[in-house]
């Protein structure tokens, strides 16, 4: 089946600086894909090439097989949410709703019969007269979701729409996001560098840096099995560990990533082979990160709440399943 996005060589220069160096990358019809990395890395450039805000240096871009290189914004089938929001202060919550309906023409008894069904979708009815100075900072996130849903895009680009909200809501606005994209069966596209938002949301995920594309995968794939230094690093919590400490464990030379949840904390006495001392220890409520000195090599550790947690100082041995020591295939 043809994608609902299709990067193929894809480069966009902005003089000597390669925002995106060649990107290849697929995004499926349905899917709720994420673009994840930090700032600087591409994948905000990569979302506005396909919303036709920036054009490619070099390379090929489709959209459900048409292709999007010099198609203006406007004649694309997709809409975007912007992390501001982006909301006109002087129009109520409806009007700015039906702001896009209004440009096409589209008569006002009808856009607005339209703008009240795009707020009952994102849990907004009855907030079509107020104005956004007089709503919340998620309620206002809502309007701008559903302005942007009003117009029926085959894909919604969501430029980390959830960063000015507190964490709470936020945690509220993804399960509400993912629910509406399995209920509408759109293509969502979500770019942000935070990494807990793109494993609980998306379908795939893409980690960026440098402009370039650095793993594709399932979330599972990503967390559980990074294929380099920097994408085990960066997403989630994880210990890459060196060569000779992979080698001594599983006789195998190579950077491996072992994440500090498979960590298990003996009494030294049991004679794992890995022997530490405990550096600090930080309470979190469900679970105790503590890290440690394993003998010149620092590690964290995550002690699950209701477990004994060793001292500061405190001699302690290391187990883990050999199977929980991910090797990964390059050093980058």
């Amino acid at each position: 089946m043809t994608p609902a996005v299709s990067f193929q060589a894809i480069s966009r220069h902005f003089g000597r600086v390669k925002a995106v160096d060649r990107v290849d990358l697929d995004i499926a019809r349905g899917e709720f894909f994420a673009m994840l990395g930090p700032s600087g890395s591409g994948k905000t450039t990569c979302l506005r090439l396909i919303a036709g805000f920036e054009q490619p240096t070099a390379g090929h871009i489709e959209i459900f097989g048409e292709t999007a290189e010099g198609v203006p914004p406007y004649r694309r089938n997709v809409n975007t949410v912007f992390q501001d929001y982006a909301l006109f202060p002087h129009l109520n919550v409806a009007d700015n709703v039906a702001y896009g309906l209004m440009v096409r023409g589209v008569g006002r008894r009808q856009r607005m019969q339209r703008a009240a069904e795009a707020l009952d979708l994102v849990q907004l009815a009855g907030y079509g007269e107020r104005r956004p100075g007089q709503l919340s900072g998620g309620q206002r996130q809502r309007v701008a979701l559903a302005r942007a849903l009003i117009n029926e895009p085959k894909v919604l680009l969501l430029d980390e729409p959830l960063g000015a909200l507190d964490l709470k809501l936020r945690e509220q606005m993804q399960e509400e996001l993912k629910a509406l994209q399995k209920k509408l069966g759109i293509t969502f596209v979500f770019v942000t560098h935070d990494q807990g938002e793109a494993l609980s949301m998306a379908d795939r995920v893409a980690v960026f840096n440098e402009g370039r594309v650095m793993q594709v995968g399932t979330p599972q794939e990503i967390y559980q099995r990074p294929v380099s230094r920097f994408v085990a690093d960066f997403v989630g919590s994880s210990n890459v560990v060196p060569p000779d400490f992979v080698e001594r464990v599983c006789g195998k030379r190579a950077w491996g990533s072992l994440r500090p949840e498979a960590i298990r904390i003996d009494p030294p006495e049991r004679g794992t082979g890995v022997n530490a001392q405990v550096l600090s220890s930080s309470y979190l409520g469900a679970a105790t990160r503590l890290t440690l000195d394993a003998e010149g090599l620092r590690l964290q550790a995550t002690v699950p709440s209701g477990t004994t947690v060793p001292q500061v100082g405190e001699a302690v041995a290391l187990g883990f399943d050999p199977d929980a020591l991910h090797i990964m295939e390059g050093e980058a």
